[in-house]
């Protein structure tokens, strides 16, 4: 069942929805996090089946309707041979509550984790790898965007088909304290030299980033797709029939 309010509100947007043309098999780590605890549920009720990876020994709970898959998200030879028959894997493993003081972390788990992520899809061969970024470049924040841009490098790298999303901040429970920010983004988008970075760095909210995450699932690409921002809250499940097509060789999205 759903944990809250926000969870039910969401899973109702989802209902009214057309549902997905063409269901998945997804594998996903960082299943029991801040976005995967709400993105199962979505991708569940969406018709797609999902797979979840859980540590040994893990306090954290999946959501119902999963199956569940145990490993170390750290070391891909503990689940490696278990993310098949996923055709879409979606990597969503870091360290909680990202600061500047948490450098070491960043570089001890997610990075770790992602380049485990990387190197499994592509020695699989998985369709489509789905990564969850950050919004650069950025004037804070440098031990995490470097971690993630190395990560996007990888993909490139491994020429997987992925998909990249890049948040700034997820609002949502306990993460909300940058609403008191809102005014201010809305002045910096509204002046000229200050509007790109705005939109770039802009706040989204939990529900705009589960669609988002959702959306990327349930189309697939050919290359590199990059999505920002501004895409991010613009999301939907009703996906038009542009963003279903085939992207070119590298499709970054302004």
């Amino acid at each position: 069942m759903p944990g809250s309010i926000s969870d039910i509100r969401l899973l109702l947007k989802v209902n009214s929805l057309p549902k997905a043309a063409n269901a998945r098999c997804v594998f996903i780590t960082g299943g029991t996090g801040y976005l995967g605890g709400s993105l199962i549920p979505v991708l569940v009720e969406r018709g797609h089946r999902v797979r979840a990876l859980i540590r040994p020994g893990s306090k954290g709970v999946l959501p119902p309707g999963c199956e569940v898959v145990s490993g170390n998200a750290l070391d891909a030879h503990t689940y490696k041979h278990l993310i098949r028959p996923a055709d879409t894997f979606v990597h969503l493993v870091g360290v909680p509550n990202p600061s500047p003081s948490k450098g070491a972390e960043f570089r001890k788990v997610d990075l770790v984790s992602g380049r485990e992520a990387i190197t499994a899809a592509s020695d699989l061969g998985i369709p489509h790898f789905v990564y969850l970024s950050v919004a650069h470049p950025a004037p804070m924040m440098k031990d995490y965007i470097a971690v993630r841009t190395e990560c996007e490098g990888l993909i490139q790298e491994r020429a997987l088909n992925a998909t990249v999303l890049r948040p700034w901040y997820v609002l949502g429970p306990e993460h909300r304290w940058p609403y008191l920010l809102l005014p201010l983004y809305k002045l910096a988008e509204w002046l000229p030299f200050t509007r790109e970075a705005a939109r770039r760095l802009g706040l989204v909210t939990l529900r705009q980033m589960v669609l988002a995450l959702a959306a990327a699932v349930e189309a697939p690409v050919q290359g590199t797709r990059i999505v920002g921002v501004p895409e991010i809250r613009a999301a939907h499940l009703n996906l038009p029939s542009e963003v279903t097509r085939k992207a070119q060789t590298t499709d970054y999205v302004k």
